[in-house]
């Protein structure tokens, strides 16, 4: 495993982080506490120190799962976890509505100083090494946001501030008010829709990057075909490009691509992890995992690099794939 620093924090995080969005069981058919329980803490053995959870993945299950299986392992992980979205009050902004609960956006002081008391207690630890704002809130100002994170900051309960899926002119915002260390965008070979201005201005302010869904929730690994079945509330059936027709052009630009993962012993899973760690700014990549395998696999994305030659072929190869359909 490699190692980076996060922007101009003092935390150093593992290159490949453990996404616990899928062991929270929610939009993702269920999870099994025990098997997931392993899960993280086989993310400790192979140096994957980078745990990144939430309060909503699984209405606070993915939190709890995270602090069972560290209990003695606290000192060699760096926990992020979120605030700003919740199901338990209506405050702020409506976000959507879905198993039974209204989802709200929030990011007011009063909210991220309750939100992070719960968390604290769900991950069985008194610090939070990196907090982020999950989604943005039109509601309230980003300079009384920035002001709730300072006040945690300095009160010792966390170490380093960082955002989720926010806009450029937000980061620019946020840095106005106080320091940002870290961004969480989406970002893999399917979806580089923040390539446009959010990484060029993280990388312009040393903020760091670490970019979620680099597998585009399983597609990327190539074992998700056409007459795959997913439960009816699995996220992914929602998702563009796992319609079939999407799905069938995205297999046949995986094949192309398929050798250059060969010539390196490596599977499709670890090339596209690694294309997103070999892109300037990125500190880190952010992979789910539900069983000890997975994560022992995905680890595997670092430690490696791609040559010139090789990104330039993956970006004729996408140049030819095209957007999406339909």
């Amino acid at each position: 495993m490699e190692y980076r620093q996060l922007g101009k924090s003092d935390l150093s995080i593992s290159t490949v982080g453990l996404g616990c969005w899928a062991i929270g069981g929610w939009w993702w058919g269920g999870t099994d506490v025990n098997e997931s329980i392993a899960a993280v803490q086989k993310a400790i053995d192979v140096g994957m120190t980078f745990i990144d959870t939430a309060p909503v993945y699984g209405w606070g299950l993915a939190e709890e799962i995270v602090g069972r299986a560290l209990e003695g392992r606290r000192d060699r992980a760096v926990i992020a976890t979120k605030c700003g979205v919740i199901w338990d009050r209506e405050q702020g902004e409506l976000f959507f509505e879905d198993a039974g609960h209204r989802i709200f956006r929030c990011l007011s002081k009063e909210n991220i100083l309750r939100e992070v008391e719960v968390s604290l207690r769900r991950l069985r630890t008194d610090r939070i090494d990196l907090y982020q704002c999950h989604w943005p809130d039109k509601t309230t100002p980003l300079e009384l946001t920035m002001d709730a994170l300072l006040t945690l900051r300095d009160q010792g309960k966390i170490r380093a501030i960082g955002v989720s899926n926010f806009t450029a002119s937000m980061h620019a915002e946020c840095l106005k008010h106080g320091p940002l260390h870290s961004s969480q965008p989406r970002y893999n070979m399917l979806d580089r829709k923040m390539e446009k201005d959010v990484l060029p201005f993280c990388r312009k302010h040393n903020v760091g990057v670490v970019a979620y869904s680099p597998l585009e929730q399983g597609i990327l690994t190539g074992k998700v075909t056409p007459d795959r079945e997913f439960a009816p509330d699995d996220y992914r059936t929602k998702r563009p490009w796992f319609q079939k027709e999407n799905l069938r052009r995205a297999l046949d630009f995986l094949d192309r691509i398929r050798p250059i993962a060969e010539e390196h012993g490596k599977s499709l899973t670890q090339l596209a992890i690694a294309w997103v760690l070999s892109q300037p700014g990125v500190t880190a990549a952010i992979v789910g995992a539900r069983r000890p395998e997975q994560v022992e696999h995905n680890a595997g994305g670092a430690g490696w690099q791609l040559t010139d030659d090789e990104l330039q072929r993956i970006e004729a190869e996408l140049g030819a794939l095209g957007g999406l359909q339909g």
